[in-house]
């Protein structure tokens, strides 16, 4: 399964509970990255030395270690990538990256969102510098004013690209990248459009939904 939508959609939130519920492993390509760089791979050796020169790591590699990682025996109720791919060329090798291992994808789930509610929802984050428990100006403040729920701490930090002129633009920017994206697996018929501007829960069910229907 492939999860599509723009920050703050909910994939994480989403990804996590699809493997508590399904026993699907979530893969992004960040947490590859540096498992792979750490495990000292030969994948993750090339990737080192690129993120050391600061540049992007190549198609090439990141589809090596994601290789690498789908032959480990966890994941072999399936996985959800989250981040990858993220453009047509990406997926197409993914594409042919499955089909070698006889698989291919079941389900691309495209998380679709209010662009202004968006804003909104992104902009008024924040979190406990202690612990990471997450709030929100308008949906989630803590029970009481400046105190952690989870850990009682009284410092609360804000990402600093949390703001709204910087949501829009990631917001156009995702957009016009997954374009092409929702084309190629709509091709496919594996395309998927969830409404992500409701409940937590309610999400939560239709992507139950989903996962029974494509693995029945």
């Amino acid at each position: 399964m492939i999860l599509l939508g723009p920050p703050g959609a909910g994939k994480g939130t989403q990804a996590r509970m699809l493997e508590e519920d399904f026993g699907l492993v979530q893969l992004s390509t960040g947490d590859l990255l540096r498992a792979a760089v750490a495990a000292g791979t030969d994948a993750g050796r090339k990737a080192k030395a690129v993120m050391e020169a600061g540049q992007l790591v190549s198609d090439d590699i990141v589809l090596a270690i994601l290789k690498d990682r789908m032959a480990q025996p966890d994941v072999a109720r399936g996985i959800i990538l989250d981040g990858f791919p993220r453009t047509a060329a990406q997926a197409a090798a993914l594409d042919a990256l499955l089909a070698e291992a006889g698989q291919k994808v079941t389900a691309a789930v495209s998380l679709e969102v209010d662009d202004d509610a968006m804003v909104a929802r992104v902009s008024g984050r924040y979190t406990c510098a202690a612990c990471g428990e997450g709030y929100h100006d308008e949906f989630k403040q803590p029970a009481r004013a400046g105190v952690c729920d989870k850990c009682g701490g009284t410092a609360f930090k804000r990402r600093a690209d949390d703001n709204a002129e910087t949501v829009r633009e990631r917001l156009t920017a995702y957009h016009a990248q997954t374009a092409p994206l929702i084309a190629h697996y709509d091709s496919q018929s594996v395309l998927e459009r969830v409404p992500a501007m409701g409940s937590i829960a309610g999400i939560r069910a239709m992507l139950a939904d989903i996962v029974g229907r494509v693995s029945a």
